[in-house]
């Protein structure tokens, strides 16, 4: 028998039977679990469906490699999005990239509070597009793929860092990478440092710089594309 309640954001969920529904949540401490929900149709649960939605995952299963029966409670503060088109774009493609590129099952509480603070800041248009791009950048850490922004791969020098190069995903130096940028991705200041400022352009290179590299280790290797729903919100970030 498994069984545990945990703190959980709900990542996606769809219909199962005539009133039933599998939910996929990410939570706190167990990582990324699917559940039978008896009852989702109802007007009392279907709100905690809802992809971002905070909820109290108590789940139940007779064996460890079964799908199992949850109940979920209202966890309180998900975000208001409704009149933000964009803002909420923003967070089914989060809940959307973290069921697809996170292992499930696998206990990474960082993940869990990095997409409560990326959820927290959602309301803010003029800072979550940066914060987006740092969290699946953080995804590609947690895989054992981060990015190595450290010090210039050729020089060794930590300043003016501009460029990424796409076979090894350690940073390169203005200098280092002059001969080569139209081969190398561009580094946004941004993704060096918390304190970083967002210039024109800046989050459209963090998402393509991150986008390459989930396809490389992520989707590719399984034969699939990157989500729609994230080529969607690139095409909306670079207007």
């Amino acid at each position: 028998m498994l069984e545990f309640e945990d703190d959980a954001i709900v990542l996606g969920a769809r219909a199962h039977g005539e009133t039933g529904a599998i939910v996929h949540v990410l939570t706190e401490n167990h990582g990324i679990y699917a559940a039978h929900i008896a009852g989702g149709a109802s007007r009392r649960v279907k709100p905690l469906l809802q992809s971002g939605a905070k909820v109290v995952f108590s789940y139940r299963a007779r064996h460890a490699d079964q799908l199992g029966a949850a109940t979920l409670e209202a966890g309180g503060g998900s975000p208001d999005l409704l009149d933000d088109p964009l803002g909420l774009l923003g967070l089914q493609c989060a809940c959307v990239m973290t069921q697809k590129v996170l292992p499930e099952r696998d206990g990474q509480p960082g993940a869990y509070h990095a997409l409560s603070a990326l959820m927290g800041v959602l309301p803010y248009e003029d800072i979550w597009p940066a914060v987006y791009v740092r969290y699946e950048a953080g995804m590609l850490d947690a895989l054992g793929y981060g990015l190595d922004l450290s010090a210039c791969a050729v020089s060794g020098e930590r300043d003016e860092l501009m460029y990424v190069s796409p076979k090894s995903g350690r940073a390169v130096g203005r200098a280092a990478g002059e001969p080569y940028k139209d081969k190398l991705l561009r580094l946004p200041g941004f993704m060096l440092s918390s304190q970083g400022g967002v210039g024109e352009g800046d989050v459209v290179r963090g998402l393509e710089l991150t986008a390459f590299f989930l396809e490389r280790h992520v989707f590719h290797p399984h034969n699939k594309p990157l989500p729609d729903i994230r080529l969607r919100l690139q095409d909306m970030l670079s207007r």
